[in-house]
């Protein structure tokens, strides 16, 4: 799920402050810790190969995030894409690989736990 800031409903606005929100964007329930995660990416990444051997060949922890710059396209496990570009809000659920399309910058928030053992599936990938 995506959403451009431009579209999210401004609930607050005052003198020097916006405050925009959009609900039900996610369901983070019971995930324990979450770590905060900032990611620079070159265009041409594409995690596919490095997600091999994971459920579905695919990342099975969700993401919450935010684009700074650049534009990101996720693929799931059914084949759906989606395109996030700068200033877009987003949230990735299980069962996704992603692709850079473009230099991009982003800042996620995941599941500690779930997102270090993909991490740490990602590094034996490349070490080995």
């Amino acid at each position: 799920m995506r959403i451009a800031k431009s579209d999210v409903d401004v609930k607050l606005e005052i003198p020097g402050a916006v405050a925009r929100q959009h609900t039900d964007f996610g369901d983070a329930s019971g995930l324990g810790m979450i770590s905060g995660e900032y990611f620079s990416l070159s265009a041409g990444v594409d995690t596919t190969p490095l997600f091999e051997g994971l459920e579905g060949n695919a990342c099975q922890c969700p993401h919450w995030g935010f684009v700074l710059s650049g534009k990101i396209t996720t693929i799931d496990i059914g084949g759906k894409q989606e395109t996030v570009v700068k200033d877009d809000l987003f949230y990735w659920p299980p069962g996704h690989n992603v692709r850079v399309d473009s230099d991009a910058e982003i800042i996620m928030f995941s599941p500690q736990r779930e997102h270090t053992l993909v991490i740490e599936h990602m590094k034996d990938k490349v070490s080995g």
